[in-house]
């Protein structure tokens, strides 16, 4: 990248469980309140932004326009385009990715990017409801499951193909439930001592006894450390990966804005973190645990980087074995991973994450006084995205 791309600032709501804290929320009204703390915490007006990009893998049922809906919701004006993407999991990474690579190109100065699901909201589908189901019995499909969570090809759960990879790689059930006991620790410690507080965006719920508002991610302190070395195999009769150390169903959305250097000076912003590179690795669908290793070893070659040179770091935990076999093959400190917890503790909303590992990782860098961060995910169909920033100030 030539002249420098900065985010200017970056806000997430609360992640809440399924049919949880925020169940009631849209996934385009959690958006809502994503985009308007981002824009309200850069002192960025909303008429200032040229594009807006956010991620939603699961948008039936959320009506025409998920990204416009939410930009519309916070004030952005009618003027402004919007795009909705989907690329499962990386979804917000990749609208980010969008942002960045739309303002290099010089199409656009100020960009909105980010991610918005909800999870519990996610209708069931009716195959051959148009043409009437003539004889025999019919089905319904969980949307959150046929274009969220299942393999396309096979059908498979994604988590088969994570225990199948555990397997091969020979990443044992204590080692993952310890690494899934340390995220819900780091988790629980972050809630208690206030250091989310810099990236959340409140939610108001209503609810029969008046409104109320969700502060903090509701999982954490529901999770029973004590319990995980019980748990069953959620994939395998005798397999090692649980609802513990694999992220949880959840609802969330996470908002950056993403500015040039030309428009951080026409309008007195103060960025929070330079881009230095993005990247992207494929390879076979049933590989996809794997693929956030070649996406950061092509992200390090960009930025000319070795692994130690990165103060922190944010891997999503899809499941725990994820991050640990990228912890492996970097030889990577967990003191330096996720350091406040991570998607086995926190959740999972999958359209939102890669954009919401962003915010957390520029605002941990900030927390810890340190300048250098990666950010990278794994992405259903076998592809990973990683994300290089310096804090700024």
């Amino acid at each position: 990248m030539d002249e420098p791309i900065y985010i200017v600032s970056g806000a997430r709501t609360p992640m809440g469980g399924l049919l949880g804290d925020l169940a009631t929320i849209s996934a385009t009204q959690l958006g809502s309140v994503a985009i308007e703390a981002a824009l309200d915490r850069g002192g960025v007006t909303p008429q200032a932004v040229d594009e807006v990009f956010m991620g939603c893998v699961l948008p039936a049922g959320l009506k025409q326009c998920p990204a416009r809906q939410a930009m519309l919701g916070a004030g952005i004006p009618s003027s402004t385009g919007a795009v909705t993407i989907n690329k499962a999991c990386g979804s917000g990474m990749q609208a980010t990715m969008h942002a960045i690579d739309s303002i290099k190109a010089g199409t656009n100065h100020i960009v909105m990017a980010g991610g918005l699901e909800s999870m519990s909201n996610a209708p069931h589908l009716l195959p051959r409801g148009r043409t009437g189901i003539r004889l025999g019995h019919g089905k319904v499909y969980d949307h959150m499951f046929i274009d969220g969570l299942e393999d396309a090809y096979t059908g498979g759960a994604m988590g088969g193909f994570a225990q199948q990879t555990a397997d091969e790689h020979g990443v044992t059930r204590e080692a993952m439930d310890a690494f899934a006991i340390e995220s819900l620790t780091r988790a629980k410690a972050a809630i208690d001592g206030g250091k989310l507080v810099a990236e959340m965006a409140p939610v108001t719920v209503t609810t029969r006894s008046g409104e109320h508002q969700i502060t903090n991610d509701e999982q954490p302190h529901k999770g029973n450390i004590g319990k995980i070395p019980s748990l069953r195999p959620a994939f395998a009769k005798e397999g090692t990966i649980t609802a513990a150390n694999a992220s949880s169903i959840s609802d969330g959305a996470s908002a950056l804005v993403v500015a040039s250097e030309w428009a951080v000076r026409e309008h007195t912003l103060t960025p929070m973190a330079t881009v230095l590179a993005h990247s992207r690795f494929s390879r076979a669908p049933e590989e996809f645990t794997l693929a956030p290793v070649g996406a950061i070893e092509s992200l390090l070659k960009k930025t000319g980087w070795q692994a130690g040179d990165v103060d922190l770091w944010e891997i999503n935990e899809a499941f725990a074995m994820v991050t640990m076999l990228s912890m492996k093959a970097f030889d990577l400190d967990h003191a330096r991973v996720n350091v406040h917890g991570g998607a086995c503790a926190q959740g999972h909303p999958i359209g939102s994450t890669g954009s919401r590992i962003i915010i957390t990782l520029m605002h941990a860098l900030r927390h810890y006084g340190k300048q250098r961060g990666v950010a990278a995910l794994c992405i259903g169909g076998g592809e990973a995205t990683a994300i290089a920033i310096e804090i700024t100030h």
